[in-house]
């Protein structure tokens, strides 16, 4: 029986990938937050171990990633978080490991969105966001990097447009469950990507700005 762990469980696509794999399939999941026994109390079973902490809490951290085939964590990090996190992830023996991130920390956001986007976010690759995602290229883990465009919801729309490294980048939003489910099929093996970093965004949203606005 598959073993997943969810770090950043209580935000919104945390939640979103956890009931994913509840619903669709039967592994265990170890979800990992704030008081993530209380606010995802909605999830408790049989099959499901909370571990409350902060992602800076290496011991609460190796508890919940000890044992598990795959880490999602559904958050956009700094490096003081993922530097330890790869580190944990390294002692603990786990190796394969989904993280969000965002758009542009390559200047690969190309196309009509680009205006919209850099007049919102800033200039992205000249953040420390540049450096967490440094971190987990240099590392030996089983990554895939998630640089997700602008989320809403939506749960009638769930599919992914994926652009690799070094391919422009011109999707202008993405939902949530999208985000989620892609994610979730990384960890079971559905989604066949390894050591890479995906632009993923909603397909046919080229546009020069998200639409729900």
């Amino acid at each position: 029986m598959a073993t997943y762990t969810i770090l950043a469980a209580t935000g919104r696509i945390g939640r979103m990938t956890a009931q994913y794999l509840l619903e669709h399939g039967d592994a265990d999941l170890v979800l990992f937050g704030h008081d993530v026994a209380e606010r995802l109390s909605a999830f408790d079973g049989p099959r499901v171990r909370f571990v409350d902490g902060d992602l800076k809490d290496s011991s609460a951290v190796k508890d919940a990633v000890r044992g598990s085939d795959g880490v999602f964590l559904a958050y956009v990090a700094t490096p003081d978080i993922m530097l330890p996190l790869i580190k944990d992830l390294d002692e603990t023996g786990v190796k394969r490991f989904i993280a969000m991130s965002v758009p542009d920390v390559y200047q690969e956001v190309a196309g009509p969105f680009q205006a919209w986007y850099r007049e919102h976010t800033g200039l992205v690759w000249k953040t420390n966001y540049v450096d967490a995602v440094n971190a987990i290229e240099n590392s030996d883990l089983d990554y895939v990097i998630l640089r997700t465009t602008w989320l809403y919801d939506n749960p009638a729309k769930t599919d992914v447009d994926v652009t690799r490294k070094g391919e422009p980048f011109k999707d202008a939003q993405i939902t949530r469950e999208a985000v989620a489910k892609f994610a979730a099929e990384l960890l079971t093996g559905e989604q066949d990507y390894h050591r890479e970093s995906l632009g993923i965004g909603e397909p046919g949203t080229e546009w020069a700005a998200p639409t729900f606005r």
